[in-house]
């Protein structure tokens, strides 16, 4: 009984492990300005700065503990979460 107690646990602590290993939000941008933007990022804590280059389409992974994040614009912060679609136009970004 409590070598099978001992194993139940252990999946529990590498499930919770692996749960978080993965954490992180990937954004797909569209930045309609003519100049790159460096924004900073709130995530679980934590801050970071993320660049979106200018006149382009890509995508940019936010690497953190979760799947969410706070990005601080010059006009407000916005919420995105991990497989959003954003767009930036005179440094506003929208989700789509």
């Amino acid at each position: 009984m409590r070598n099978l107690l001992k194993v139940f646990m252990t999946a529990i602590v590498l499930i919770c492990f692996i749960s978080t290993v993965d954490a992180a939000v990937t954004l797909r941008y569209y930045n309609k300005d003519s100049k790159s933007h460096t924004m900073t990022v709130k995530m679980s804590g934590s801050t970071k700065e993320v660049t979106f280059e200018s006149s382009r389409t890509a995508s940019v992974t936010i690497q953190g503990s979760a799947t969410s994040c706070k990005i601080e614009t010059s006009n407000g912060t916005v919420e995105v979460k991990d497989g959003d679609s954003i767009e930036i136009k005179d440094g506003c970004i929208t989700v789509k």
